[in-house]
C-alpha cells in the first residue's frame, strides 16, 4: 500500500494537480483581502479555501502514510507541515492571523521551477560572501552617522540630530531617494562644504558597496547552474554508458 500510495504522490499528474490548488488557493487568499468580494461572494470564498485546506491535509497525511519518518527528512516537507498546521488553529484562540500565512505555500512554486530553483539556490550560496559585505556596510554607516551628526545636528536636527536620525538619513541618501533637492542641496545652502561629505558616502555605499552584493549574488548562481548542467551531464554520460554495457552484454550473449 505504502509503495503505490508513494506512486501516486510522487506522480508528475499528482505533482501538477497540488501546485495548481496552490495558486489557486493564493488567488483565493488575495480575494479575502477585499471586503467588496466577501460581502458579495464571501460563503463560496470561505468553502473554496476549506477546500483547498482539505486537498493540502490530504497530501501532507498521504506522504506520511508513503514515506514514514522519512518524510521529515525533506525541507520542503516541514514547511509544508508547518504552513498546514499553522493554518489549522482555532480561530478563537487569537492567533487567527497566523492563518494568513498559507499564502506562503506558493513559495513551493520555486521547487518545480528550474530558474527560480537556481535563483534561490544563488542567493543562499551567497548570504556568506553578503554577510561580509553588509558587515563593512555598517562599519561605514556607522562612521558616516558619527561625523555627520557632529557636523549638521546643530543646524539640521530632524535629519542628523542624534546617530539613530543620521542612519535613517543616510540610508534614503544610499537609496538615492530625494538625496539631492531633499536633503544634499538643503544642507549645502548652510553648510557650502557638505558635499565633500555627502559625494565620497555615495560613491562608496551606493556604486561601490551595493554592487558587490549584486556581483556576489549574479556569481552564485552562475556556480548553481554550472554544477546544475555538470549534473545533468553526468547523468547522461552514465545513462550512455549504462546502455552501451547493455548492448556490448547482449552482444556477448548471442555470439
Amino acid at each position: 500500500m505504502r509503495q503505490s500510495l508513494a506512486r501516486i504522490v510522487d506522480h508528475p499528474v499528482t505533482r501538477t494537480v497540488i501546485i495548481a490548488v496552490i495558486l489557486f488557493n493564493a488567488v483565493i487568499l488575495g480575494l479575502e483581502t477585499s471586503p467588496a468580494v466577501m460581502a458579495q461572494l464571501g460563503p463560496l470564498i470561505v468553502a473554496l479555501d476549506t477546500a483547498c485546506l482539505a486537498i493540502f491535509v490530504a497530501e501532507l497525511t498521504a506522504k506520511l502514510i508513503a514515506r514514514g519518518g522519512r518524510f521529515f527528512r525533506s525541507g520542503w516537507n516541514i514547511f509544508d507541515f508547518i504552513i498546514v498546521g499553522i493554518a489549522l488553529v482555532p480561530a478563537g484562540q487569537g492567533l487567527a492571523v497566523l492563518r494568513a500565512l498559507r499564502i506562503l505555500r506558493l513559495l513551493r512554486v520555486v521547487s518545480v521551477a528550474p530558474t527560480l530553483r537556481r535563483v534561490v539556490e544563488g542567493f543562499i550560496a551567497a548570504v556568506p560572501g553578503m554577510a561580509s559585505v553588509f558587515l563593512l556596510m555598517g562599519v561605514i554607516f556607522y562612521i558616516a552617522a558619527v561625523i555627520a551628526t557632529k557636523l549638521f545636528a546643530a543646524t539640521f536636527p530632524d535629519w542628523f540630530g542624534s546617530l539613530g536620525a543620521s542612519l535613517y538619513t543616510l540610508f534614503q541618501v544610499m537609496t538615492l531617494e530625494s538625496w539631492s533637492m531633499g536633503i544634499v542641496r538643503p544642507v549645502m545652502e548652510t553648510h557650502p562644504e557638505a558635499w565633500i561629505f555627502f559625494v565620497p558616502f555615495i560613491l562608496i555605499t551606493t556604486f561601490a558597496v551595493v554592487n558587490l552584493v549584486v556581483g556576489l549574488i549574479v556569481n552564485s548562481m552562475q556556480d548553481a547552474h554550472a554544477e546544475e548542467s555538470n549534473a545533468a551531464t553526468s547523468d547522461h554520460r552514465d545513462e550512455v554508458i549504462a546502455r552501451l554495457r547493455a548492448i556490448e552484454e547482449r552482444l556477448d550473449r548471442q555470439s
